[in-house]
């Protein structure tokens, strides 16, 4: 494979229970300042777009939550070339209207996670990004539309809480986020989302939902949430999120326009 060939406009990561999107892809390894990625990098074509797809897990989902190397992963999108960035993943819901089978395209976060390296800027030069509206303006709206017109059961908005892992919630915890008004629970989106935005880069999540995070409180017929059954409604989902990803990388925009791409230029202190 040439230096051209090494080339990418779009990455996509899979979660958990999403392992494959490209047809007879060509595998690469890509070296970072920060470590190896969680697997190899698989490049392939949609609608005309050049794709970079990586597990987020790895292939084998060798890596939990809280070991995945995320600075590796969206630096190795950025050396590719990568602009626009998905970030489907496998989230539990806290809310009764937001159901298992349906898609949410959050926006907005709340970090509860600790400990990981969770930004490229440690001096010497003092980055802050901005963190008002941290998904891309382009890509959301985008997601959505195509989602509505696909006829998948889409929220078009959501507040995703990010959880340290590798264990779920226990009831308290999840009764107290859900509270807050928060619709999805999972482990991974952050800081995922924060370093896209520190490399410039568009980025979007879709989450899955897979399961009702501890139940329904006051129902009995429903179970707390098992990463069996997490995985079983994922591949059940898996069909509509390639359908859903294809469709929207056939639809976007060049070049871009949004500010995501400019994220850097008033957020240093020089």
């Amino acid at each position: 494979m040439t230096r051209d060939d090494r080339r990418a406009e779009v990455g996509v990561l899979g979660g958990s229970g999403f392992y494959a999107l490209l047809e007879t892809p060509q595998e690469i390894r890509v070296d970072t300042p920060y470590g190896e990625p969680s697997d190899s990098m698989m490049l392939g074509e949609i609608a005309g777009r050049t794709v970079a797809f990586l597990t987020r897990h790895g292939r084998t989902h060798r890596l939990p939550p809280h070991r995945i190397n995320y600075r590796a992963n969206m630096w190795a999108m950025k050396s590719l070339g990568v602009e626009w960035v998905f970030g489907p993943c496998a989230a539990g819901s806290l809310q009764p209207h937001v159901r298992p089978g349906e898609f949410v395209i959050c926006d907005q976060f709340v970090d509860r996670t600790n400990a990981r390296a969770d930004t490229y800027f440690d001096g010497p030069i003092v980055t802050h990004i901005a963190g008002a509206d941290p998904y891309c303006p382009t890509l959301r709206p985008l997601a959505v539309e195509t989602a509505k017109r696909l006829g998948i059961p889409v929220h078009d908005r959501g507040t995703v809480v990010v959880i340290q892992g590798p264990r779920f919630s226990t009831r308290s915890e999840s009764r107290w986020f859900r509270t807050q008004g928060w619709e999805v629970i999972n482990m991974t989106n952050y800081p995922e989302v924060v370093l896209a935005r520190e490399l410039e880069l568009c980025y979007v999540n879709i989450s899955l939902i897979t399961d009702y995070d501890v139940g329904v409180e006051g129902d009995a017929a429903v179970e707390p949430v098992t990463h069996a059954a997490v995985i079983q409604v994922f591949q059940q989902n898996n069909e509509k999120l390639r359908r859903l990803l294809r469709a929207i990388i056939e639809r976007l925009p060049r070049p871009r326009t949004c500010s995501c791409g400019t994220a850097l230029a008033h957020a240093r202190v020089e």
